[in-house]
């Protein structure tokens, strides 16, 4: 009787029970993904969103001076040091907020750490949280020094706008009003608010560089929600650039540009040295081609770093004509 080959097959491949698995990344328990480094956690912070906290410090300073010549030091680094604390803090409580909702699940710029899965998603918030309470510190201390203490209501309403950006239930940066958040927290009251504690008085010089500020900053705003307007639209969240379409949001993103410079020439009328702020040009130029022509979302990303790099080159600029002797 001939030999009969038995046909060998492959065994079945081993399946991991999914059991209890959550659809959602930031749900997966985080042993079953690599461990989370140091780089990781810096990415998180979003370093590219960190001029947009020292920008309105620096302008806000540089008014200041106009109104009193003596330079407080410690006042200005503390009003730093509230600022970087509460961008970072809202970098994290969004990377929590929009991970447990799984707005990031599939997002195109760098990897967030409650969607990925890789952080607890109560590690990310309690993150974010630490840095609100250093803000509120720092910002404490600001209030003890100079005894204006209605400031504490203020850092009160930034904390909470911060939170309600995208945590809640009906978090407002879900509904179109994200540009407002940012014009009014990171452009006016933190610019505002440096040139009020280290002087007292608000000149008008230091109201058009919180306005200039302010929609530098709203135009950084832009790029990223360009950047995933695909992506917003399938998880329904209602960014204005989503309201508004991809055209309307190149043009709004223009004008955010564009509007800054025309302050700029106005101010370097009287202050010689604001004319520097010009060489901002050769981030913003690029940025602009870059929103206008881009193919794939992720050019996008260059587009953020460089508006934000300009802004903090347009603000040290203006911090340096405005602690100038003018002529």
């Amino acid at each position: 009787m001939a030999n009969r080959k038995t046909k060998k097959t492959a065994p079945a491949p081993v399946r991991t029970s999914t059991h209890g698995r959550s659809g959602n990344p930031a749900k997966r328990p985080v042993e079953q993904l690599p461990p989370v480094t140091v780089g990781d956690w810096i990415g998180a912070a979003r370093p590219r969103t960190l001029p947009l906290a020292i920008a309105p410090v620096l302008v806000g300073t540089g008014a200041a001076r106009l109104g009193d010549p003596q330079f407080h030091w410690v006042i200005a680094l503390a009003c730093l040091a509230v600022a970087v604390c509460l961008q970072i803090g809202v970098n994290f409580t969004n990377d929590y907020s929009d991970g447990v909702r799984g707005t990031d699940a599939h997002r195109v710029g760098p990897a967030r750490l409650t969607a990925s899965g890789r952080v607890s998603a109560k590690s990310v918030l309690y993150t974010g949280l630490a840095f609100f309470a250093l803000a509120a510190i720092a910002g404490l201390g600001i209030v003890i020094r100079t005894q204006q203490w209605w400031l504490i209501a203020v850092g009160a309403v930034c904390i909470i706008a911060a939170w309600f950006y995208t945590g809640g239930k009906r978090p407002y940066g879900y509904n179109a009003l994200g540009e407002v958040f940012v014009f009014v927290f990171f452009g006016l009251v933190a610019t505002l608010g440096t040139t009020w504690v280290q002087s007292l008085k608000l000149p008008q010089e230091a109201w058009i560089g919180a306005v200039a500020i302010g929609l530098f900053a709203c135009a950084v705003l832009l790029a990223n929600n360009l950047r995933d307007i695909d992506q917003d639209r399938r998880v329904g969240k209602r960014t204005l650039t989503v309201v508004i379409g991809k055209r309307a949001t190149q043009i709004l993103y223009t004008l955010f540009v564009i509007l800054p410079f025309a302050a700029l020439v106005l101010l370097a009328l009287f202050y010689p040295v604001a004319w520097v702020g010009l060489l901002a040009l050769l981030a913003f130029l690029p940025a602009l081609v870059i929103v206008w022509a881009y193919r794939t979302p992720a050019e996008l990303v260059i587009a953020l770093a460089l508006t934000s790099l300009g802004t903090l080159v347009y603000a040290g600029a203006l911090l340096w004509a405005f602690i100038s002797p003018t002529v």
